[in-house]
């Protein structure tokens, strides 16, 4: 299993009802089904990938994400996932919100662009990072809301939502002292566990 999903999964117990957004071939759900008796659906948009989910048994919708949620009624599901999507939404914003309303818990990963070498990459070539992690150019890229840990954070706080969990991880999904000290500049892949809870005040990274 992907290096990020086998982190995931210590996070969603067993028998639990489970959404994943933008489940790519369904990979999570498959083994979640298998070894934790998850039960559930995923949402996904291409082709190839939702053939891939039918063959392997996972419940799969059709479903652009940035038309909401509006099919699944609140407080449905116990953990809502969503891996590396947030930034390739229109109306990243609003997908949160729905998260929020539909899942008790919901588990989001994504890039994070205050990463030292993206800053670096911005200060001493003047253009938008491309690497082998974010290899796409600007004009081409399908991540059009990049966002730093500090904005995801601040935008849970607008929304009334708690941080249960966060790991700042590399490439690699390796975390140590380094990235849980400054999260926000050593942290390649931000991943967090957060509820619909009003959040009580957190350590915004640094």
């Amino acid at each position: 299993m992907r290096a990020d999903l086998e982190i995931i999964q210590q996070w969603i117990p067993t028998g639990s009802r489970v959404l994943d957004l933008g489940c790519g071939n369904g990979e999570l759900l498959a083994w979640l089904s298998e070894n934790r008796q998850v039960s559930g659906y995923g949402l996904e948009i291409d082709a190839d990938n939702i053939a891939q989910c039918v063959a392997k048994g996972v419940n799969v919708i059709e479903q652009n994400l940035d038309n909401g949620l509006g099919n699944f009624a609140s407080n449905s599901f116990d953990v809502v996932v969503m891996t590396q999507s947030l930034q390739a939404l229109n109306y990243p914003d609003k997908v949160l919100a729905e998260m929020l309303r539909v899942g008790k818990t919901c588990i989001i990963t994504f890039p994070n662009f205050g990463h030292w070498r993206c800053r670096w990459y911005l200060t001493t070539k003047g253009r938008m990072p491309v690497s082998d992690f974010l290899p796409y150019t600007w004009f081409n890229t399908p991540n059009i809301h990049f966002c730093t840990f500090e904005d995801f954070e601040n935008l849970c706080h607008d929304q009334g939502a708690k941080i249960i969990d966060r790991l700042a991880v590399d490439r690699k999904h390796r975390h140590g002292w380094a990235s849980r000290a400054w999260p926000n500049l050593l942290g390649e892949i931000g991943i967090y566990r957060i509820s619909g809870t009003t959040a009580s005040d957190v350590q915004i990274a640094t």
